[in-house]
C-alpha cells in the first residue's frame, strides 16, 4: 500500500509536488494501485474540485503512481463514469472482422503467377473480370479489393512463400517519313513501332522482336525475326500490320534505319497506309507508348536471356499466335483522360474506371463498327474474346512459353 497518509490537504500535496514535503512509498501491484487511485479521488472529492485543484490532484497521482498523463486521464475518466477503476486488460480486444480470408492470398498469388505480376490496378481489373464477366465465384471478395490492400496481401508472408543488354539503333538521316506528331483524333489505326533485341552471347546476335501498338486502343501485336534486315523484317512487319482488326491509317517509328528506308516506305504504300511519320527533334516522348510496352510486354514475356536467331520462326509463332491475342483480349490497360489544369496545361489522368482491355476500348469508341475491316463484326469477335477467361488464357500462355523454352534449351543442350 502506498504510504501517503501524511498528505491530508491540498496544501500538503502542493508542497509535496514542489519537493518540500518528504514522502516514502512503494509502488504496489496494478490492482492495488488502481484501488489506491480511486480511494484518493474519493478522499479529495475530485468531482467537486475546481480546475486548478483537479490539475493539482492529477499531478500528485501521476508522480506517486509513475503513470503517464494519458494513462491517468483514462483512469480518471473510468472513475468518473463508473465510480471505480478496474483492470480491463483481461478482456480480449474485439478485432475488426476480416474481409479477405486466408484463401484469397493464394488466389492472388495464382493470378499474379498467371499474368506475370501486373500493376495493382491491372490485377484488380483481372479479379473483377474473373468474377463479373467469367463467373468465377472464387474472386467474389478480390473483385472489390483496393489498390492499397492488394499490395498489403502481396507483402504478406503467405504470399511471399507462395511466390517464390541491348543494342541501341544508330540514327540515320534519310528523307523518308514526315516529322509531325500523329493526330489520331480518337480514331484507331495509328501505329507506333519499335524493335527489341534479345541480346548477344559470345559475339553472336540474338533474335529481334517487332512491337506494334495502336495509339488509341493499345491493340498490340508482337513478332519475332532472326535479323533486322529487309529479308526478315518485311514479311513479319506486313503480317503484323494485317493482323489488326481495323484499317491502319498511320505508321510512326523512331529514327532507326530498319524502318526509315525505301523498302518499308514501299510496303506501307502497298498496304495503303497514308501517314508515315518519325519523331520530332528534341521530343523524346513521341514514341513513349511503344517504349513502355517494350518493357512491360516485349521484355517481360520472352525474358532477357539470349535467344539465338535460328529459333526466331518458332518464337514468332508464339508471339503472334499466343502472346498477341492474350494482350489484346485479356490484359487490362490504363487509358488516360486529358484534363486542363489551372495554368491551361493539358494533364493526363489515369483513372481506374478507364482501365479495360484493348478490345473493350475498341468497342467503346463511338461508331466502333465503322473502323473494323470489311467482313469483321463484333458479334464474331466476341466469340473469340470471351471463349476463354483471362486466367485460362494466361494459363495457356504460360504453358506455351514453358514449352517454347524447353524446346530451345533442349536444342542447345542435347542429351549426351
Amino acid at each position: 500500500m502506498l504510504k501517503t497518509q501524511g498528505l491530508q490537504t491540498l496544501e500538503q500535496i502542493r508542497a509535496f509536488l514542489e519537493g518540500t514535503q518528504p514522502l516514502g512509498f512503494d509502488v504496489p501491484a496494478r490492482n492495488d494501485l488502481y484501488d489506491w487511485i480511486a480511494s484518493e479521488l474519493r478522499r479529495f472529492r475530485y468531482q467537486r474540485l475546481g480546475k486548478a485543484e483537479k490539475g493539482l490532484v492529477r499531478r500528485y497521482l501521476e508522480k506517486v503512481s509513475g503513470l503517464s498523463r494519458a494513462q491517468m486521464s483514462r483512469l480518471i475518466r473510468q472513475f468518473l463514469d463508473t465510480g471505480a477503476i478496474r483492470d480491463r486488460r483481461g478482456k480480449p480486444a474485439k478485432p475488426f472482422p476480416r474481409r479477405y480470408t486466408d484463401a484469397d492470398i493464394p488466389l492472388l498469388a495464382e493470378i499474379d503467377a498467371l499474368h506475370g505480376t501486373l500493376s495493382g490496378p491491372a490485377t484488380r481489373k483481372l479479379c473483377e473480370r474473373a468474377y463479373t464477366l467469367f463467373g468465377d465465384l472464387r474472386f467474389e471478395r478480390l473483385a472489390t479489393i483496393s489498390n492499397g490492400h492488394l499490395y498489403n496481401l502481396r507483402g504478406s508472408r503467405t504470399y511471399q512463400r507462395l511466390r517464390g543488354s541491348y543494342e541501341k539503333t544508330r540514327p540515320a538521316r534519310v528523307n523518308i517519313g514526315e516529322r509531325p506528331k500523329p493526330r489520331p483524333d480518337g480514331r484507331p489505326g495509328f501505329l507506333r513501332v519499335d524493335s527489341v533485341h534479345q541480346g548477344d552471347l559470345d559475339g553472336i546476335k540474338g533474335l529481334y522482336h517487332i512491337n506494334l501498338v495502336d495509339e488509341v486502343t493499345q491493340f498490340q501485336f508482337v513478332g519475332s525475326l532472326e535479323r533486322i534486315s529487309e529479308r526478315f523484317l518485311l514479311p513479319v512487319l506486313e503480317a503484323l500490320i494485317q493482323a489488326f482488326l481495323f484499317v491502319i491509317r498511320g505508321f510512326h517509328s523512331d529514327n532507326g534505319p530498319e524502318y526509315i528506308n525505301r523498302q518499308v516506305a514501299a510496303l506501307l504504300e502497298k498496304l495503303r497506309i497514308q501517314e508515315f511519320t518519325k519523331p520530332r527533334a528534341r521530343r523524346t516522348n513521341d514514341n513513349a507508348l511503344v517504349e513502355s510496352k517494350n518493357g512491360s510486354v516485349a521484355r517481360k514475356h520472352p525474358g532477357y536471356a539470349h535467344i539465338p536467331g535460328r529459333f526466331a520462326q518458332r518464337v514468332n509463332v508464339f508471339t503472334q499466335k499466343v502472346l498477341s491475342p492474350y494482350l489484346n483480349f485479356h490484359r487490362p490497360c490504363f487509358f488516360p483522360i486529358e484534363e486542363i489544369d489551372d495554368k491551361g496545361q493539358v494533364r493526363k489522368r489515369y483513372r481506374y474506371a478507364q482501365m479495360m482491355t484493348p478490345y473493350e476500348k475498341l468497342k467503346s469508341l463511338p461508331n466502333a463498327s465503322e473502323y473494323l475491316k470489311p467482313g469483321m463484326t463484333f458479334e464474331a469477335l466476341d466469340d473469340i474474346a470471351y471463349a476463354m477467361s483471362d486466367n485460362e488464357t494466361a494459363q495457356g500462355l504460360n504453358e506455351a512459353r514453358a514449352e517454347l523454352f524447353r524446346y530451345i534449351n533442349n536444342a542447345q543442350n542435347p542429351a549426351a
